[in-house]
């Protein structure tokens, strides 16, 4: 990006950990003077240590410190802050914040409260599609006529997917393959949705059986220029959680890249959509929908930078500073083929269950084409009061062969000593025969459990082998040989 000049001089960071970390790397290139928020759990993280200035905020958990419009805006004001950058998560894709950031005098480092309206909210979303002629699966959308929702569910057939319109993660979302479960399903995703977003509105659409999950990254700015920064592929993916993504997806022919990718700029730009967003797609069958756009920077947006060499946070802040867009679509090329597989502090041996520990010994990877975004530091206490990713992984390399064979030695070489994290198992989804030739979906994982295992092998085999390996310890060998008191009370006694 040439150089250029900022309204601003301070961006407050309102997030923390690796995103965070991440923003102050943008600012400190462009010249710009980085002000954070921190819940005192956060004060000793690199993002706190990093920035020039700190201020401390304060909630009921750590959580609600990070979701409080309030105070964060008036630590904004605090700093002189003349711009706000929200990462992902938190208040990021909150429209009500995104208007009251405005409102102070600051500069919303994201899309207008009114796109954050529109596609922020998946039925809003899915309806505005389908009306300008996008692709969009068959569906059934509950506030249109609730009397008639589940008669118009059962109409589409099974399989099924129930769906919260707020929200994400894959929270609330159930799959049906059996009608006589949709009542159930419906009553368990809208109590999920009105406990985790406050909102429990549903819709239902035809579920693609082994869906790919295909994302398109897209900006756009205030003079009505958009373009696509070409696709991601996530379909490696743990209860909707996203845990290793791609680009180049190795899916799509070149032809269906430009249709899906063209696609996502086209909807974009219906939207009048600016800054950073990303307009996801279900594949399968030849096929595209519509699934949903998130209106943030993504987790997994350094893929794309590095087959394109744009810093899109230092994109995100020229657009918000009122700046076009530097490039046109032919400007926008992509180079070779990169991996991001995000560590988590999980135990995927024992069902995904999260994991705490003080971190004792922290390295990471140095090789060349290798990336790390890390927002933890030696020393640091590991809890389970936030989402359990500590660092992403990317990778760079001419072929996929060779990214892939570069990210396995990667997450091979990472150390964190004092808290259980994914690095193994990683490695295991990397070096699996299904991932090495690219054909995964969403319910991979779920298809191939001895990935998340560890233990591979014929599954009775396994557990009588585990049962002869407990027979042989000395405790379990001596409990199975003891007489219990009850019987030895009786003596030498025979019948």
């Amino acid at each position: 990006m040439a150089a250029i000049s900022f309204p601003f001089e301070t961006v407050l960071i309102a997030n923390r950990g690796e995103i965070a970390v991440r923003i102050i790397g943008s600012l400190r290139k462009l010249g710009l003077r980085a002000a954070i928020v921190y819940h005192e759990v956060d004060a000793a993280t690199p993002a706190v240590a990093l920035a020039d200035v700190a201020i401390k905020i304060s909630g009921r958990t750590p959580v609600s410190a990070y979701l409080d419009a309030e105070q964060i805006i008036t630590a904004a004001r605090t700093v002189g802050a003349g711009a706000l950058h929200p990462g992902y998560g938190f208040l990021s894709e909150n429209a009500g914040f995104a208007r009251a950031v405005a409102e102070a005098g600051i500069a919303f480092i994201g899309p207008s409260p009114e796109a954050i309206e529109l596609m922020g909210d998946k039925i809003r979303a899915r309806n505005f599609v389908e009306r300008n002629g996008f692709p969009v699966a068959p569906s059934a959308i509950e506030e249109n006529d609730p009397p008639t929702f589940l008669a118009r569910a059962r109409s589409i057939g099974v399989p099924l997917l129930v769906k919260p319109s707020a929200g994400g993660g894959g929270k609330g979302m159930r799959i049906v393959r059996d009608l006589d479960l949709l009542e159930d399903a419906v009553s368990q995703a809208r109590s999920e949705g009105q406990r985790y977003f406050g909102d429990g509105r549903l819709y239902v659409e035809r579920y693609v059986e082994k869906p790919r999950h295909i994302e398109v990254q897209v900006l756009g700015d205030a003079f009505g220029n958009v373009v696509h920064l070409f696709e991601r592929e996530c379909s490696v993916q743990r209860r909707f959680q996203k845990i290793i993504e791609e680009t180049p997806s190795p899916a799509l022919s070149p032809q269906m890249r430009q249709r899906i990718c063209e696609t996502a700029a086209g909807i974009a730009r219906a939207a009048g959509y600016r800054n950073a967003g990303t307009v996801e797609f279900i594949f399968g069958g030849g096929e595209f929908y519509f699934l949903e756009m998130n209106t943030r920077l993504q987790v997994e947006h350094p893929v794309t930078e590095m087959i394109t060499g744009v810093d899109l946070v230092a994109e995100q802040i020229a657009i918000a500073a009122n700046r076009p867009l530097s490039f046109c679509q032919p400007d926008i090329s992509a180079q070779g083929h990169a991996i991001e597989a995000r560590l988590y502090a999980e135990s995927p041996e024992r069902g995904f269950s999260p994991t705490s520990g003080k971190v004792l010994m922290l390295g990471y990877p140095h090789e060349q084409g290798v990336r790390v975004d890390s927002g933890i530091g030696q020393g640091q206490s590991i809890t389970t009061a936030f989402d359990p990713m500590l660092a992403k992984v990317i990778v760079h390399a001419p072929t996929r062969d060779a990214a892939v064979a570069k990210a396995i030695r990667a997450v091979q070489d990472i150390v964190l000593l004092g808290c259980e994290t994914n690095a193994a198992f990683l490695a295991r989804v990397l070096g699996d025969p299904g991932f090495r030739s690219g054909e995964v979906h969403t319910g991979y994982l779920d298809e191939n459990p001895t990935i998340a295992s560890g233990i591979g092998g014929d599954p009775d085999e396994v557990t009588e082998l585990l049962a002869v390996a407990a027979l042989v310890t000395r405790p379990v060998r001596d409990a199975a040989d003891a007489v219990p008191a009850l019987h030895a009370a009786i003596g030498d006694w025979r019948n």
